[in-house]
């Protein structure tokens, strides 16, 4: 049982990179949704759900700039470098049901979203000031996330897309479900039933089953959308707890906050 991949998407539902390795701090994966695109008026986060040409916003992350580019659209970079000292750019946003403190990117990425998704947005980016806890049900103390949904880590294993796509006429990417851990060698939704684990020196726990969305009906490459993986997942993969939710994958919360993960890592369950 080993990591078989290692996935960051430095803005929130903007494409992802694939990674040799990775550091984990605090919040999770250095450079993993430590950037989110908002609506300039109010700061509310803008996903995939409503936005699927998001997919299409290719995302390149190096020590010192982000840069976000599409086919037949200039690029931006925005420095990693530069510290927001200005009060007046610093911004209020949410995400889900919290309401945070971010950064503003300036007006340039801001221009550059606007003019690409057709509304008034602004990017925004963890900073200083920036503390967003996991939601109290799961959390232990110091426990907290960046911009992903609800929690530090996703993980999904190569079995159990393999047995979704046994079940669908067309098979579907991993990409679908944009996760950070990947694991081969292990039985399909095994990852359901873990309740910690060992990657290197960083302990796991669970933070209970993925509820899937829209966004995994999302073309990832084209910005298409279409009823599966969804369709299919609703006839054997309901939540036992919430029947309306359908799971595919696993949250979870790092004990261990600082550390290296890299592909081909060995896994050990506690």
């Amino acid at each position: 049982m080993h990591l078989s991949a290692l996935h960051i998407y430095p803005v929130k539902s903007c494409r992802g990179l694939n990674v040799a390795s990775a550091e984990v701090d605090a919040h999770g994966l250095v450079g993993d949704r430590r950037f989110m695109v908002v609506h300039a008026a109010d700061g509310l986060f803008l996903t995939q759900r409503t936005h699927p040409r998001m997919a299409l916003i290719e995302t390149e992350l190096t020590a010192d700039t982000l840069t976000l580019a599409t086919i037949n659209h200039r690029s931006v970079t925005v420095s990693l470098k530069s510290k927001i000292e200005n009060q007046k750019s610093k911004m209020s946003v949410t995400v889900w049901k919290n309401i945070v403190t971010a950064d503003d990117c300036g007006e340039e990425p801001a221009e550059w979203l606007s003019n690409f998704l057709g509304l008034p947005l602004r990017l925004v980016r963890m900073g200083e000031a920036f503390h967003r806890p996991v939601k109290p049900s799961k959390a232990l103390p110091g426990d907290v996330v960046s911009f992903a949904d609800a929690y530090p880590f996703l993980v999904t294993s190569e079995a159990s897309l393999a047995d979704l796509n046994a079940r669908l006429t067309e098979p579907l990417p991993m990409n679908r479900f944009r996760p950070n851990l990947v694991v081969a060698g292990v039985e399909s939704y095994a990852e359901d039933t873990w309740t910690r684990l060992k990657i290197n020196e960083i302990i796991f726990r669970q933070g209970g089953p993925c509820a899937r969305c829209q966004i995994t009906t999302t073309n990832q490459l084209t910005a298409e959308r279409a009823k599966e993986p969804l369709k299919t997942l609703a006839t054997y993969r309901r939540d036992k707890t919430d029947p309306t939710d359908v799971n595919f994958g696993a949250n979870l919360i790092h004990e261990t906050k600082r550390g290296t993960l890299h592909v081909g890592a060995k896994i050990e369950l506690l």
